[in-house]
């Protein structure tokens, strides 16, 4: 098995850290779960950043 896509390896070098990592993770999804605003489609975003990538490219060519 591949030690990226392991589940035995750790990015983090202690439980400790782990275990804050985990606690901030889970609330920044939970401020996102509990934000009134209206959700936005994925393909909405998509098309976006599609957009937004592709004029940064054609500037970075350009100049």
């Amino acid at each position: 098995m591949d030690d990226l896509f392991s589940p035995i390896v750790s990015d983090f070098e202690s439980e400790e850290q782990a275990a804050r990592y985990d606690r901030w993770l889970r609330a920044k999804v939970q401020v996102s779960i509990d934000d009134p605003r209206p959700s936005i489609p994925n393909a909405q975003v998509m098309a976006e950043m599609s957009a937004l990538m592709e004029d940064k490219r054609r500037k970075h060519e350009a100049g």
